[in-house]
């Protein structure tokens, strides 16, 4: 860590989160984080912070941490532990060649961890098997920048959504897959009314809240939606004509491809109402400013590359790109997966957004001056995990990522890595589904720990800064990587000893005989010194240097005349109360040096294809891979919950983020749940070619009929059988190589047990032979949902047998049948606490866990622990909806019908959608609904 850490202080740092990259600052005491409130100094955010982040400094516990390197499950020293790693893939590169070996990497990594980890597996083992978990997030958008930009370019920032006149949310629940961006577009449309947003989901979710027209289309069909827009464009004369002669080709040919789809076709293929299509035709002809946001509904699509291009094409028929308020705009969904792009971490990138053109492959050779180099591509995601189970790839080193949760097929990845010579794992937890099929444990530092740069997903590069030291025996995945390749014989070219050295190297890399022919280019910041990349900046590539005196009071540093700027800070201290000196500190403005960066790219009207000029792509939609048949008459659509992140590895240590949606669930459409006879509530069993799963049924008129949604969150250390990527087969677009995780065909039926029981206990509980098992934290300690296909003979001698304290037990109900309550208890403190019933247990869960943090002392308090209610009566409070204030659902109707009437009324009222705001879609829909009610 290159900074030196005050006991006490705040540090400057960015969230680990999504690819908002949002700017936090995170409070220390004692050397301990005890808060983190967002930075008003950082323009990702601008000081907002959603939920997750909000919460960062509850998951930083030791709480399942990975502290000590491990081989065949028993814990060895680093020096051990890396020699076994070098050797094991030394020796099957001597016996298999390098294809026989691979790296699948994460967004989570810093760019400097990436960029060892590229350069060491393609220019020294000299294969391009190294691949990323944002293959399964973004992979789509970059082959659709790269076709019509001739660079993997994002050419917007946020800033353009609060100058745009139209924005078009497309496959994005912004509200919860990037609430910070959500708030952003909500405050633009709060400050100008006249703004209209529109929202192209199947699905009716919290995004819709803002939305003036939601166009809930049959799912699969975008690109027929946009060929059906371009088609309109050129009809109505909306086109820039001007524009498309002096800086595209390629319009006639996408025109062509699209003429056919009139607004009458688009209306039947889309399965929507005419009206609406026109209507959505007519504003965005008639805007000049127009800004997309697509994510992964469009990217995970076997014909993602597609959609993203019939998305571009209308942008570029009007020009609208390059200019304030406009552009076509993919939002990522890790907190580096552009970093990622940026190295070279993608399987059919080489680096520095090069690819394996003779004439790329000779520059990286000559700039890392390596013995060997890849020069073609090499297996993406899941064509690598496929080859793992082929035995063609032998070994593989799994970095910061889950595997056998998030990939499509997750059964054969397991079967996959179970069969695999070595398996090498990376990670700061000990127990994931990933990490129980390693021969190799390594330690690895985690947000807080870890230091270095992360890109957001409009090119804006900033700190993450360690603040926290190490525990264990944990180490930074730079440090891992460069020493594994120094004991393979590598370590001339791996000399680093901090991530600056790092950093300048890749920098320089991208300015490499570049020339401005690549539009990555951070070459400004080659010689950056260390106290500089300590002080950095946010701040947005390409950067340049900036030689305008800094005398004075000079203006924020991301805003000026002349684009974005970003300063290095003062030098290194101990006694600062600040880890990094503010943006608009004297130290930072008055360091002698900076850097301009780029807001927006294509001003100009230039492009880095061989003619300068951006191609319109014809597009002929093509439907999903596999579709819906008699055996399996659903879609399945697969996403994030609001409180939740990726494989809950970091968010479900936070016990406060599971207290919104604590369960995996499967939405359903009232119509359908009838014919297939699942309730409300009830348990349901989801079944395809590939897998099956159990969940919760949530019954909703916002999901499309004939579809489905669960979320794609829960792992086998908080469930039982909830891993979503077991339904999903490994169907890829074959373009980008990333999966459709949002078309799966699948049946559902009820499944209904013959109990089901909410268990709180102190100890972990044995729940083997328990088919379904839902494991949730609270304060102090932990309550299960459970569920059984057969009856319990005895729960006296079931919970004896489960439990691994004893205690005396309080209790009543049958113990041989399926009403029972129990609470035991020791030294005065009830220890576990047992409700059973034929169907989900009607207790109040809160009240049940505030009794057990301070147990009741009086005969009456008791008896309402037994009974599983407060002992102030009343019923359960619902649903939390506001995680911040736990503010459940019961509570806000209750206001509701007392006269509150808006999500500001309710704040006031209950504080709900005060700090965080996540929860104000929720609240408006609420209140919406609590007006129909009334109205009918």
């Amino acid at each position: 860590m290159s900074t030196r850490i005050p006991v006490s202080a705040t540090a400057l740092t960015t969230c680990p989160y999504c690819g908002v990259g949002c700017g936090v600052q995170a409070r220390l005491e004692d050397g301990r984080l005890v808060g983190v409130k967002g930075d008003t100094h950082h323009p990702a955010n601008l000081g907002r912070l959603c939920v997750k982040g909000a919460a960062l400094h509850e998951t930083v516990g030791l709480e399942g941490r990975l502290l000590h390197p491990e081989m065949g499950g028993q814990r060895v020293d680093w020096d051990t532990a890396l020699d076994a790693v070098a050797e094991g893939f030394a020796r099957i590169i001597r016996e298999h060649g390098p294809q026989a070996v691979a790296f699948y990497v994460s967004g989570q990594l810093l760019t400097e961890d990436y960029y060892v980890a590229n350069k060491l597996m393609k220019g020294y083992i000299g294969a391009a098997n190294i691949d990323t978990n944002s293959r399964l997030c973004m992979a789509s958008a970059v082959v659709g920048y790269k076709r019509a930009f001739g660079m993997d370019a994002v050419p917007c920032s946020y800033e353009d959504l609060g100058l745009a006149e139209l924005i078009v949310l497309v496959g994005s629940n912004t509200a919860w897959a990037h609430p910070v961006v959500f708030q952003r577009i909500e405050a633009a449309k709060r400050a100008r009314p006249s703004l209209r947003v529109v929202v192209i989901d199947p699905r009716r979710t919290a995004t819709c809240e803002l939305a003036d027209l939601h166009l809930a289309l049959k799912p699969g069909t975008d690109a027929v939606l946009f060929n059906g827009l371009l088609a309109w464009l050129a009809a109505t004369h909306a086109i820039d004509r001007a524009y498309i002669d002096a800086h595209t080709e390629g319009f006639d040919e996408a025109l062509a491809a699209a003429r056919e789809w009139t607004p009458v076709r688009v209306a039947e293929a889309c399965e929507l109402p005419l009206a609406e299509v026109l209507s959505f035709f007519s504003q965005y002809a008639d805007t000049e400013r127009v800004v997309t946001l697509y994510s992964q509904g469009v990217n995970q699509s076997s014909s993602g590359v597609d959609k993203s291009n019939a998305i571009i094409n209308c942008h570029l028929a009007c020009g609208r790109i390059g200019r304030p308020g406009m552009g076509p705009f993919s939002i990522t969904g890790q907190p580096n997966a552009m970093g990622g792009r940026e190295v070279g971490g993608l399987a059919n990138q080489l680096a520095a957004h090069m690819d394996f053109a003779p004439e790329d492959v000779a520059r990286v050779q000559r700039f890392w001056g390596s013995p060997t180099i890849a020069r073609a591509p090499g297996l993406k995601a899941v064509d690598l995990f496929r080859a793992i189970g082929e035995g063609r790839v032998k070994a593989v080193w799994i970095m910061a990522t889950n595997p056998v949760v998030s990939m499509p097929d997750a059964d054969a990845v397991r079967q996959a890595l179970a069969g695999c010579d070595l398996v090498v794992v990376s990670d700061i937890l000990r127990d994931t589904d990933t990490t129980h099929l390693a021969h190799i444990l390594l330690p690895a530092t985690g947000w807080g720990e870890k230091d270095g740069t992360v890109t957001n997903s409009e090119r804006r590069i900033s700190r993450q800064r360690g603040f926290l030291n190490p525990p264990g025996e944990a180490r930074h995945d730079w440090w891992i990587i460069t020493e594994v390749a120094r004991r393979m014989g590598f370590g001339a070219a791996f000399p680093y000893t901090r991530p600056t050295e790092i950093f300048r190297e890749h920098a320089a890399l991208s300015g490499f005989e570049n020339g401005g022919r690549r539009a990555f280019d951070i070459s400004a910041l080659a010689d950056i010194s260390d106290a500089a990349y300590d002080a950095l900046t946010p701040i947005q590539w390409p950067v340049r240097s900036f030689v305008e005196p800094m005398t004075g009071v000079t203006p924020p540093p991301w805003r000026g005349r002349d684009g974005e700027r970003g300063m290095p800070g003062g030098p290194e201290t101990s006694d600062s109360s600040v880890v990094s000196p503010s943006p608009l500190s004297p130290s930072a403005q008055e360091s002698g040096g900076a850097w301009c960066g780029t807001p927006r790219l294509f001003t100009d009207g230039r492009f880095f294809t061989p003619s300068g000029r951006a191609r319109l792509i014809p597009i002929t939609p093509r439907p999903p891979v596999h579709v819906p048949s008699e055996g399996y008459p659903f879609v399945l659509n697969t996403g994030r919950v609001r409180d939740q992140w990726h494989t809950m590895t970091r968010t479900g240590k936070a016990a406060r983020l599971l207290e919104h949606i604590d369960e995996p669930y499967c939405e359903i459409h009232p119509e359908d749940a009838r014919r297939v006879g699942v309730a409300e509530g009830g348990m349901a069993r989801l079944t395809s070619t590939t897998g099956w799963m159990l969940a919760r049924v949530r019954v909703s008129t916002g999901q499309r009929p004939g579809s489905l949604f669960v979320p794609m969150h829960w792992n086998g250390q908080f469930a039982t059988q909830a891993r979503m990527g077991t339904l999903v087969a490994a169907v890829t677009d074959p373009l980008s190589g990333q999966p459709e995780s949002k078309h799966a065909p699948v049946r559902i039926e009820p499944w209904v047990p013959a109990w089901q029981a909410v268990l709180f206990s102190r100890a972990a509980p044995d729940l083997d032979g328990v088919p379904y098992w839902v494991r949730v934290p609270v304060e102090g300690m932990t309550r299960y949902e459970l569920a059984g296909a057969a009856p319990v003979p005895d729960w006296r001698t079931w919970l004896a047998a489960s439990l691994p304290e004893s205690g005396v037990r309080q209790e009543a109900g049958d113990p041989q049948g399926r009403d029972y309550h129990a609470v035991l208890w020791a030294e005065g403190r009830a220890i576990a606490a047992l409700y059973v019933a034929p169907g989900r247990p009607a207790i109040d869960r809160e009240a049940v866990a505030r009794a057990l943090r301070e147990p009741p002392v009086d005969h009456a308090g008791r008896l309402a622990l037994l009974a599983g209610r407060s002992p102030a009566g009343g019923g359960d409070g619902g649903r939390i909806v506001c995680s911040c204030f736990g503010v459940g659902e019961t509570a806000i109707r209750q206001a509701i019908e007392a006269g509150c009437s808006t999500a500001e009324a309710l704040g006031a009222a209950l504080k709900c959608g005060t700090n965080c705001g996540s929860c104000i879609p929720e609240l408006k829909a609420l209140i919406l609904a609590y007006r129909r009610e009334a109205a009918a």
